[in-house]
């Protein structure tokens, strides 16, 4: 595997709206600008790599590859803007993208706003019992359904930005090196930073780790933390996917949730210390 540039050797970027790299025949990495593909309920929200079979985006309502996120003690910030650059050296593709967070979510019945924090506190209390009650979780994806069906769902609205996190993403070959700095987020009441890494749970099925677990579709989970060294994340036939590594000061948890036309995504995540300032970490793509 060739050597990636080195801090005194950046390239000069050029502005990008969109890149596709291709990583073999029928497996490519797309990253936008804007939030495209919009799919779902988070569809206003900015994307990282999307992963691409035979030219067709399988993201579905995931949120892409490393795509940070900010918890605060009174809301949590998401991106909904952001400035793409893309350079090309040697055999490395180098991708820069500057998340601007400027985006806080609220529930919504139709055109009911439910902005009570007490409500809010109420699910983040049922999604830490999801995470820790494989048959609680169960029936919290079936209540998600029914509630979608009538009308209830989630948005993210505009807020006074928290600053910006810059993530660049350097593929090598099968692999993407993924460097994430929050020096320019705002930490006065950070309590933590995700750094999502997420594609469709339609197409994306199977979740294995080198300590032998094997689980497939519901089995996965809805959060639940990994302790093997590494874990990967394939389609149905175990032949397209990617994998990534424990990281050592961090939480990784696996999750996946599928509902058709309302929930459709499936994960590998990382929970980061909110006083650093930088985090680095490689997924490897298969197929």
């Amino acid at each position: 595997m060739a050597k990636p540039p080195s801090k005194g050797d950046e390239p000069d970027f050029a502005v990008s709206s969109m890149h596709t790299c291709s990583i073999s025949d029928s497996v490519a990495l797309r990253i936008h600008s804007d939030t495209k593909p919009r799919n779902m309920k988070i569809g206003n929200l900015q994307k990282g790599m999307i992963f691409l079979f035979n030219g067709a985006e399988v993201v579905g309502e995931g949120t892409g590859f490393g795509v940070p996120i900010g918890k605060y003690s009174d809301e949590t910030f998401f991106s909904g803007s952001s400035f793409l650059q893309v350079q090309k050296q040697g055999d490395f593709v180098v991708v820069r993208k500057e998340f601007l967070m400027d985006l806080i979510e609220r529930g919504k019945f139709r055109n009911l706003k439910l902005e009570n924090v007490k409500l809010r506190g109420i699910m983040d209390y049922v999604s830490l019992l999801s995470r820790k009650n494989k048959f609680i979780a169960h029936f919290i994806i079936r209540a998600k359904d029914l509630l979608f069906k009538f009308g209830v769902e989630s948005t993210f609205v505009r807020t006074v930005p928290k600053g910006k996190v810059v993530v660049t993403y350097t593929i090598d070959q099968n692999r993407i090196l993924v460097k994430l700095s929050f020096s320019e987020l705002d930490h006065a009441n950070l309590q933590k930073v995700f750094m999502l890494n997420e594609q469709g749970a339609h197409f994306f099925r199977k979740y294995s780790d080198s300590e032998g677990l094997k689980l497939a579709d519901k089995e996965i989970g809805i959060w639940d933390s990994v302790t093997a060294q590494s874990a990967k994340i394939a389609d149905n036939q175990g032949r397209i996917g990617f994998s990534l590594k424990n990281v050592e000061g961090t939480v990784l948890r696996r999750g996946r949730e599928f509902v058709k036309g309302s929930l459709d995504w499936i994960g590998l995540d990382y929970e980061l210390n909110p006083e650093d300032d930088q985090f680095k970490y490689a997924i490897e793509i298969f197929g």
